[in-house]
């Protein structure tokens, strides 16, 4: 099976322009600032509000958000319902309590990572976009290892969940500082840029085909330049019964990843980059399964004999198209509600038990809730976004086999994680290993220390009963949970007069709608084409 995704515009940034630029009180109040109903007028808005306080001199303007439409109006374009103008209030408001409280001095990191979480933090209001950040910082930089740190910075709690905070790490430093963070809330992550500079697959000697890397993607699965956006597509090799049959499924994954690397960006530079590296994610999920089925040797020969496929593939297609060969062509994902969709487990982590709670967020005024509630779901408020969001609880069985990742030590995880970096990945791997912090806690710095020269990126999170965050989306239950969670569960009433209305309406029908886009290119996981 495939699942194929669309270049994703989700964020990663740096800390490095901490005590660089100055921030200033705004002068006294400006002409008001109409905020367009559109994308484009949610951004001008963010534009001059930042530049009202890191331009010396620069007026802050009176917002006016009445041609924003009402909240819970449908979007015909974009797909979802209207969040109304109030997150974009939210924001402004919360941005400009941030800058004050800088005012007067150079910017700092906590400021960096802040303004960069509250526009994640209102760009999922209503939940009909999505959003993901990585925030970059340095080892030693205290401030930015305590940003997650809750009583530090209780502030923060109801918008920092929105970045995974991640270190650029160098070979042969010193991890106990870090380690000892890792404990208490998992964070930061690690990257490590000269191995994600230097090599494709980790086997064998570099070969610095993407020497102008400069960081990753949220999930830090494809090494990225500067502007570059990421393309990834998703197989499942479990669900081959034939190393033969799996080969056709990863030429069409390439195929169709390939294509995507044809359209047409609107930023000059993101263009440049993109064109120049036509970047490919092919990644695999199910792989706890392939192990427990199939075993480690099965695996690593399917994985080796798939990656020269793809890449014979790309050169048969490039030459082709007469475009370049992509610059890496494969990845392996976090997954998530993806590799649910196919019966398979997430990319290479192991399930969180045999029964556990799946946890998904929804817009509060979603057309479906109701039926989800009737059908005898949990359904809350989301924590940090309660006005706008709610948090949908699952119950799941995944069955007898395979075994939960509290069975799975912290060293196998790893050694999976290198396993998959050497005969896949030429990007990177995507892991986030779970550790016993009584157990295992002290051993962090020490793994970390043999396997800095086997990844190029990895993130840690301790199980704890209580979880490590607010409504994590995973956690762990035991049999007689999981049973009377379902107990009182019926199946969702969905029939054709019950749907939501149709996300998308096609370009063919806007001429009678209202509250039509005023743009129509790829946003999300689909593009629309204006018509001629």
């Amino acid at each position: 099976g495939i699942n194929t995704a669309f270049p994703c515009t989700h964020g990663g940034f740096d800390t490095v322009g901490a005590g660089k630029c100055g921030v200033y009180t705004p002068t006294k109040p400006g002409a008001p600032f109409v905020v367009g109903d559109t994308r484009e007028g949610w951004v001008s808005s963010l534009d001059v509000l930042l530049k009202a306080y890191l331009v010396e001199g620069t007026p802050m303007p009176e917002f006016d958000y009445s041609q924003i439409r009402a909240e819970g109006q449908q979007l015909k374009t974009f797909g979802g319902l209207s969040s109304g103008p109030e997150p974009l209030k939210q924001m402004h408001l919360a941005l400009s309590k941030v800058f004050d409280a800088n005012a007067g001095n150079p910017i700092t990191v906590t400021t960096i990572v802040d303004i960069m979480n509250l526009i994640g933090k209102c760009v999922v209001a209503g939940n009909v976009r999505r959003t993901a950040e990585i925030a970059f910082g340095n080892a030693n930089s205290s401030e930015f290892l305590n940003l997650k740190n809750y009583e530090q910075n209780p502030q923060r709690a109801e918008y920092g969940w929105t970045s995974n905070n991640s270190v650029f790490a160098e070979v042969g430093m010193d991890y106990l500082e870090v380690s000892e963070n890792i404990q208490k809330n998992g964070e930061p992550g690690f990257a490590w840029l000269d191995n994600m500079q230097a090599y494709s697959r980790m086997k064998g000697r570099p070969d610095f085909r993407d020497h102008k890397v400069k960081g990753g993607n949220p999930c830090l699965e494809q090494s990225l330049e500067s502007m570059e956006l990421c393309c990834l597509v998703e197989t499942f090799p479990f669900h081959h019964d034939e190393l033969e049959d799996y080969k056709k499924t990863l030429d069409c994954a390439l195929m169709y990843a390939k294509t995507i690397t044809l359209i047409t960006v609107h930023w000059p530079a993101t263009r440049e980059v993109m064109y120049r590296n036509r970047r490919i994610g092919c990644s695999v999920s199910g792989i706890a399964q392939f192990i427990t089925a199939r075993g480690v040797h099965t695996l690593q020969k399917w994985l080796d004999a798939g990656y020269m496929e793809v890449v014979a593939e790309d050169r048969k297609i490039s030459n082709w198209w007469r475009i370049p060969n992509s610059v890496k062509l494969t990845s392996v994902k976090p997954s998530g509600t993806i590799s649910l969709l196919a019966g398979a487990t997430p990319g290479i982590h192991y399930p969180e038990s045999r029964f556990y709670l799946r946890r998904v967020r929804m817009a509060k005024n979603f057309p479906m809730l109701d039926k989800l509630r009737e059908a005898g779901y949990k359904v809350e408020p989301a924590f940090g976004s309660e006005a706008s969001t709610v948090v949908v609880e699952v119950p799941v069985d995944v069955g007898d086999g395979i075994r939960g990742v509290g069975e799975v030590s912290m060293w196998e995880q790893l050694c999976l994680a290198a396993f998959m970096q050497k005969h896949w990945a030429d990007n990177q791997v995507s892991a986030t290993v779970t550790f016993d912090p009584a157990k295992e806690g002290s051993q962090v710095h020490h793994a970390l220390a043999y396997f800095q020269y086997q990844l190029k990126g990895v993130s840690f999170l301790p199980r704890h009963d209580y979880g490590a965050f607010p409504q994590m989306p995973y956690e762990a239950i035991d049999e007689a949970t999981y049973k009377k969670e379902v107990e009182h569960i019926k199946s969702v009433n969905i029939h054709p007069e019950g749907l939501p209305p149709r996300t998308r309406s096609t370009i063919l029908h806007q001429d009678n709608t209202t509250h039509k886009m005023e743009d129509a290119f790829c946003d999300g996981d689909k593009c629309t084409f204006p018509s001629k």
